[in-house]
């Protein structure tokens, strides 16, 4: 990526998923401001920060989901969620199913 601030912010990203991001935390880990950094990240990335982060989550979520036995309090803590609740609400609007369901479907497919 051309942009070495939002490459720094994106490895951050992927590198600790559980961490309680903001707009602020990911600007200084680029070193740009809050507005510079939101406007190029979405401009690069396609979507605004957070939401990327929301995804990039919720796609590990579902790896672990699908390949772990983890229970769902664990995998929702390792994304960055401090409940249950929370990580099913967040699972649920993005997937469509709840984080149970999904394992289930997934493995009644095998």
């Amino acid at each position: 990526m051309r942009d070495k601030g939002i490459a720094q912010a994106l490895r951050l990203i992927h590198e600790r998923p559980g961490n309680p991001w903001t707009i602020a935390s990911l600007a200084s880990g680029a070193a740009q401001s809050r507005a510079t950094f939101a406007r190029r990240f979405a401009q690069l990335v396609g979507q605004p920060p957070l939401s990327y982060v929301t995804r990039w989550r919720m796609n590990l979520a579902a790896k672990a989901l699908r390949e772990t036995n983890q229970n769902i309090g664990e995998i929702g803590r390792a994304v960055g969620y401090e409940s249950v609740p929370s990580f099913s609400e967040a699972f649920k609007r993005l997937t469509g199913r709840s984080p149970g369901l999904y394992r289930s479907d997934f493995r009644s497919s095998d």
